[in-house]
């Protein structure tokens, strides 16, 4: 696999809502195994791949692996998560799935406003016109110019015709246009309309959804199921 070129701060970004949508709760495709942070995560640049995954040294996450650390099995899993030098490795032995959600949730949000504070200064030092830019979606369209990809922001996959997945249409000011539709050429733009697509495994746990104030927003497929739903699986199993 090659280099993880994504963008951090949109990776931790996603990583953080992930978690607060409960996206660390049963799944339906799996509801018998416990998910490990980061490595169950669409985030994750080997998320769902069987076959022929990409080394973890070259995961974005690895400038926050301590370099003793990097040669672990799983080096996201001692990611320092606090001051106290406690790391997922360590609360996997101890502590509880919200104690860790907490912990990995608190480490983000710091981690966000580092990237966002250090970015901002050096937009400052670049930009002295006052350029304002767009307002922010979470989806990528299907007709970039450049290396066109899943609408996942934190996903890597590279779109391609034969990859499978799920298309999506949307007309600003639209709901959802033809989400199954195969008529997913750019040819077949009208004016306002933009192409997304979901790569296979993304398109399982995610859908598209189009809000006015906001835009194309990434949305979880299945929410978090609650503890009194869990004992019963628990219990019937």
């Amino acid at each position: 696999m090659q280099k993880d070129e994504r963008d951090a701060l949109e990776v931790l970004k996603f990583e953080l809502n992930f978690i607060g949508k409960g996206g660390y709760g049963l799944s339906p495709r799996e509801p018998w195994r416990p998910k490990f942070i980061f490595e169950d995560s669409p985030t994750c640049m080997n998320y769902d791949c069987k076959e022929n995954p990409g080394p973890c040294s070259n995961c974005i996450l690895m400038r926050w692996v301590p370099p003793e650390s990097r040669e672990e099995k799983v080096p996201c899993r001692h990611i320092a998560l606090g001051p106290g030098g406690e790391t997922l490795d360590s609360l996997y032995r101890w502590g509880d799935q919200r104690e860790i959600e907490e912990a990995v949730a608190s480490w983000l949000r710091s981690t966000i406003e580092k990237l966002e504070r250090q970015r901002e200064l050096a937009h400052r030092e670049v930009t002295s016109d006052g350029a304002q830019t767009g307002d922010h979606t979470i989806g990528t369209p299907l007709y970039e110019k450049f290396h066109p990809k899943c609408a996942n922001p934190a996903c890597p996959i590279a779109f391609h015709w034969l990859g499978g997945g799920k298309f999506f249409r949307f007309r600003a000011g639209e709901h959802n246009q033809g989400a199954n539709s195969s008529k997913t050429s750019t040819q077949a733009c009208g004016v306002g309309v933009k192409h997304f697509w979901l790569c296979e495994q993304c398109a399982q746990v995610f859908t598209l959804e189009y809000y006015e104030e906001t835009g194309i927003v990434l949305k979880l497929r299945w929410p978090r199921l609650s503890i009194v739903d869990q004992a019963t699986k628990s219990t019937i199993a």
